[in-house]
């Protein structure tokens, strides 16, 4: 046996254990590490970062953010994008603040209207992908300057403070010390995956992200599903605005808008979901979230500049995109292997 022939096996095994090593399972796990090490490090630094005050601050910023991530995991999973998330979010925080505070609807009702005209954006955009052809990137781009435009005229920028009580309670209240937005996250991310994992329709969304052409040659129907995508996304994205409403008990047009769009990618490629599409990951867009928002509670805690926020949250991006392509790269070359 030659020298090459000894070192074959060896290769092969240490191929073997880099590619484990890079699972999206063991992402999740490398996830729950680096939140336990940031814990660790936050608490040490600064005690007030476990009280309970801060806790409880930490829940109700992580709830939202994870709806945040879900908006744009669903459309990630068909290979696109929606950099249109957050002027949604603004869209959806002023008419909630509109139809309770000027027109007087009662909550439930101004809640489901604005999950419906969240809905209605993402369809358009989805509408305009698929009736176009062009890029989500190029549409989204284009459709978050013109609804966060449209509705910052037609609000004149004037925050609504005189909402009812019962929602802002809500967007305080606690059960069992976990606060009420969270019980709302989970519930949704408890949806998606069952939509993902247990439906028709998720593995057809899961397909078209994979390889739309080949969806489409199984009989997929492609452009239905880009669209169903986006008008979920609107639909998540407004959750994430109402749950935001309900947080500060008021309609701010300074909220969301261009703060969403970094974390919106944050939480689901960090947790695993493929940029490339097919590839999704509910819970580690929730662990992707839950270290955003630690990371921006514990520098807050600390009475760091948001700068230095940014420039971490970047970092992190960075490294889950050079992970993700490590991960297709090696995907690539064990598939090359086997043939």
């Amino acid at each position: 046996m030659t020298a090459l022939d000894q070192s074959s096996p060896q290769r092969r095994t240490i191929a073997g254990v880099l590619t484990s090593l890079f699972t999206r399972g063991s992402t999740q796990f490398g996830l729950l590490v680096i939140l336990i090490a940031m814990w660790i490090v936050f608490s040490n630094l600064a005690p007030g970062f476990l009280s309970r005050f801060n806790l409880n601050s930490l829940g109700r910023s992580v709830a939202i953010d994870v709806v945040i991530g879900f908006s744009q995991m669903v459309v990630l999973a068909t290979g696109g994008m929606n950099l249109a998330v957050g002027a949604i979010g603004v869209c959806a925080v002023m008419t909630v603040g509109y139809l309770l505070q000027v027109i007087g609807l009662p909550i439930p009702v101004a809640i489901v209207a604005t999950l419906a005209f969240g809905g209605m954006l993402g369809w358009l955009n989805g509408f305009a992908i698929t009736r176009t052809g062009v890029n989500s990137f190029v549409v989204t781009l284009a459709s978050a300057s013109l609804f966060l435009g449209g509705m910052l005229i037609l609000s004149k920028g004037v925050p609504l403070s005189a909402l009812p009580p019962g929602l802002g309670a809500f967007g305080k209240a606690s059960l069992a010390g976990v606060p009420a937005l969270a019980y709302v996250a989970l519930a949704i991310g408890m949806l998606l995956y069952i939509l993902f994992r247990h439906t028709v329709l998720g593995r057809q969304i899961l397909a078209v992200g994979a390889s739309p052409r080949a969806a489409e040659m199984s009989g997929i129907p492609v452009n239905r599903i880009i669209v169903f995508v986006h008008c979920l996304s609107g639909v998540l994205a407004a959750a994430a605005a109402v749950m935001l409403t309900a947080r500060l008990s008021a309609a701010m047009p300074g909220v969301a808008g261009d703060d969403w769009l970094l974390p919106s990618f944050l939480a689901p490629v960090i947790g695993g979901t493929a940029l490339s599409g097919g590839i999704v990951s509910v819970i580690g867009t929730i662990l992707g979230a839950l270290l955003v928002s630690t990371i921006r509670s514990g520098l807050l805690v600390l009475q760091i500049g948001n700068f230095w926020l940014q420039l971490f949250l970047g970092i992190f991006l960075l490294g889950a995109i050079l992970l993700e392509r490590y991960r297709a790269a090696l995907a690539t070359r064990e598939q090359t292997r086997r043939a």
